[in-house]
């Protein structure tokens, strides 16, 4: 850091298992990774080359290389993995993993109805080559799933081999974890809680008003992702306390200067504070 405050929440150090950053690359080029990363790889701890933009790409190698050399993963997004999936060419991704030399893996099922049985089968094969991120939820606005049925893929996905649970919002925020508003499905969100380690889910949360919501919740180090690239400075001075939305959520009220203290009702004569 460029200077000292004290009173900041402490941060894990990276590599890290909580406080994961999981930065979305919607098809930045070279010179844009180049200078994302300038400023952005202290903060990154993944990037997710979204859907299959990676098809698209040009000069992936050295987009790749790019990150690489800065020390950070990259993974394909899920839909990709899909799309390999529906064509049945489960061993052709193989090699594609193999051939680009990817360390992650990302298996979902939020666009086609994958049999969860045949899902956990392919987390299992692919963990015995790559680390594998497993995403639960669906794209589908439409297609609600009850909160026993997310805890009990996200519970067998952990046990077949999957580092991380991933909980769906796509891209925009707006499905899954999220009403289509970009409002966080509380009750969802606190009853997986109850079952899940909160270490081992990555939230995805491309709103500002969402990491909000999840760092009030679970602090500092909760692992966030779908992050654009312009937006991990931003959502790491709201991990400190260092923007508005988080000013002083960190802070002991007690020991900072008295004029800035919340004041104490008194329960003097003509207040609202009962008497006797």
């Amino acid at each position: 850091m460029n200077y000292t405050l004290n009173q900041l929440p402490e941060r894990t150090e990276k590599p890290r298992e909580q406080g994961f950053t999981m930065v979305m690359d919607k098809g930045l080029s070279v010179r844009e990774v180049e200078d994302f990363l300038e400023v952005g790889a202290p903060y990154t701890d993944i990037v997710k080359l979204g859907w299959a933009t990676s098809f698209v790409t040009p000069n992936l190698k050295r987009k790749l290389a790019a990150y690489k050399e800065a020390g950070i993963p990259v993974y394909f997004g899920g839909t990709l993995f899909e799309a390999f999936i529906i064509r049945n060419q489960f061993d052709d991704y193989r090699r594609l993993l193999e051939e680009f030399d990817m360390e992650y893996a990302e298996v979902s099922d939020g666009s086609i109805d994958l049999n969860h049985d045949r899902k956990l089968e392919y987390i299992q094969q692919l963990s015995k080559d790559v680390k594998v991120l497993s995403e639960v939820g669906s794209k589908d606005a439409e297609k609600i799933i009850p909160p026993y049925k997310w805890i009990s893929q996200m519970k067998t996905e952990l046990e077949a081999g999957a580092i991380k649970v991933i909980g769906e919002a796509r891209e925009a925020g707006n499905v899954g974890l999220f009403r289509s508003t970009g409002e966080v499905r509380s009750g969802l969100v606190e009853e997986i809680l109850t079952q899940i380690p909160f270490e081992k889910i990555l939230w995805e949360a491309p709103q500002k008003a969402q990491q909000v919501w999840f760092i009030k919740l679970l602090g500092a180090n909760v692992n966030l992702g779908n992050i654009a690239p312009n937006e991990i400075v931003s959502l790491e001075t709201i991990r400190l306390g260092l923007r508005g939305d988080t000013f002083t959520h960190f802070l002991d009220m007690d020991a900072v200067h008295e004029d800035f203290r919340p004041e104490k009702p008194t329960g003097k004569p003509g207040t609202s504070m009962p008497r006797g």
